[in-house]
């Protein structure tokens, strides 16, 4: 009866083992992304002033050129600068490396589902001891008469000869291996995204200060102009007052305006000198070495933008790389709970040995030399002091964290977009709002010149509207520098940073 009950037993057990190796069943939760709010459209998510709604822009149209990324600005001196960025900056090859580190971690753990195959080989001289334990065995089971020649023959040297191979294998029973490539996947995934947001970083870093440095250098174009105009004027209002025409007042609040504009060159040359070694550095150049391909440019102007879309908010989730490494921190929480949990259930080493042993060299191939060993390995967790249980707690925690992380990041997300949107739409605004302005100051410049060419009014008045048509001009100058940078603050938003095409060579 006993002998049957274990037969059933065992039978059993063994169909157990055989339905889990085919079953390989996964511990732990499967990944589900957690709700999170998304809007259906640009418009429904949007917190200010209805006057702020672009309707073209906050379109679902992905068809225009929002997709070309910065080549939307079709300036080959910024694409030269981001190509050679790209090329050099070391923040994208430390990213770059991250991310090989995580494909070959990513490998090493999928090795670890499938068997593995040893060869070994061993030759040795050795000598047993005729005092250890081997010693007090002869004594206890050999006649007192035959002791002394059993120990002297078992401390004889001797040589041993050993070759074979070792093969072993670990059944992913409850998915601890499919666990641990999810998360190595998941990891994978996070260094991906991570170098395209170091990436996405650096291209629209690169075109800041690209911006920032010719909005100066129009300053300074705009600013030597000025000067021109009022030395002019101070030239025309000394020879006046020569002839008795303007006061010595006058003369002297003139020079003070002179004196002004020529105080306001030293800042934007140090401005000029702080965004050339700013792209330098993102370029992974040594300062100066922009300087003479860069410098003293001030004919610089913002192209007109084309109509832009946006295209569907689901786009964005799937496109901003703050969104996909929090998605795959969660994955990696998800899995490592899985891990875990896995942990709890036995596991089984299939292992099997076959080789060759031999005292004599000349006996080392032969058939009766040769050995083996089949059979499997069982590890089952008893006790542990609820180590195994507080590490499947840790990583429930850790799992809801990186849920609600995951959460902010998304909602994150929508309030950068929708504030980067209202603030590109209200610096267009201003910018046609100035580009009006500038236009009717242009015309009054024209009246007046026609006015003095007919002797009407003084040269003073010429002099003056182009003064107000200069000022016009470094405000919109202003304006279409910061215009460029809300742009570029959008794509980042969006996460769009398509490939730079061109020559890594400044034109």
């Amino acid at each position: 009866m006993r002998s049957r009950l274990l037969f059933a037993v065992s039978r059993a057990g063994v169909l157990m083992l055989a339905t889990a190796l085919v079953s390989c069943m996964s511990a732990g939760p499967d990944f589900q992304a957690p709700d999170t709010p998304m809007p259906e459209s640009w418009t429904d998510g949007h917190g200010g002033s209805p006057s702020l709604l672009d309707e073209q822009m906050r379109s679902s149209n992905d068809s225009v050129s929002m997709l070309a990324g910065f080549d939307l600005f079709g300036d080959p001196a910024l694409n030269a600068l981001q190509a050679r960025a790209l090329e050099n900056n070391a923040d994208l090859r430390v990213a770059l490396l991250r991310f090989a580190q995580s494909r070959v971690q990513r490998g090493m753990i999928a090795a670890g589902d499938q068997p593995t195959l040893m060869a070994n080989a061993a030759a040795s001289r050795q000598r047993q001891s005729e005092t250890g334990s081997a010693t007090r065995l002869i004594s206890a089971i050999s006649p007192a008469s035959q002791t002394q020649s059993l120990i002297d023959f078992i401390s004889d040297p001797f040589a041993l000869y050993q070759a074979g191979f070792d093969a072993s294998w670990e059944p992913d029973l409850w998915g601890r291996v499919q666990r641990s490539l999810e998360a190595a996947d998941a990891q994978l995934n996070e260094a991906g995204a991570a170098l395209d947001q170091v990436q996405l970083g650096l291209l629209s870093e690169v075109a800041r200060g690209y911006f920032q440095l010719r909005g100066v250098q129009t300053q300074q174009r705009l600013l030597r102009q000025d000067i021109a105009r009022a030395d002019e004027l101070l030239a025309l209002l000394q020879t006046r007052a020569a002839a008795g025409l303007s006061t010595e007042t006058e003369v002297l609040g003139q020079q003070i305006v002179l004196s002004d504009l020529k105080s306001r060159e030293p800042a934007l040359t140090e401005q000029e000198a702080q965004a050339l070694n700013g792209l330098s550095y993102l370029l992974g150049d040594m300062p100066g070495s922009l300087q003479p391909l860069l410098a003293g440019q001030g004919d610089w102007t913002l192209g007109a933008m084309p109509d832009l879309a946006l295209g569907l908010p689901s786009d964005v989730a799937a496109l901003r790389p703050d969104i996909r490494i929090s998605e795959a921190r969660l994955r990696q929480a998800t899995a490592r709970l899985g891990i875990a949990d896995a942990d709890l259930y036995p596991r089984i080493m299939l292992g099997a040995g076959l080789g060759l042993e031999s005292l004599e060299s000349g006996e080392f191939a032969e058939w009766g030399s040769h050995q083996w060993s089949i059979g499997p390995r069982l590890s089952l967790p008893l006790f542990d002091q609820g180590r195994r249980r507080a590490t499947i707690t840790l990583r429930e925690l850790q799992e809801q964290e990186a849920a609600i992380e995951y959460q902010r990041v998304v909602l994150n997300a929508w309030h950068e977009v929708d504030s980067a949107l209202s603030r590109y739409t209200a610096q267009r605004q201003r910018d046609a709002g100035l580009q009006d302005k500038l236009q009717h100051e242009q015309q009054t410049r024209e009246l007046v010149q026609t006015r003095y060419s007919n002797g009407l009014l003084d040269y003073r008045q010429v002099l003056a509207a182009d003064q107000r048509v200069a000022g016009v001009q470094r405000e919109l100058a202003e304006s279409d520098t910061q215009l460029a940078l809300d742009l570029v603050g959008l794509f980042k938003s969006l996460g769009r940073a398509a490939p730079v095409q061109g020559s890594k060579t400044l034109p």
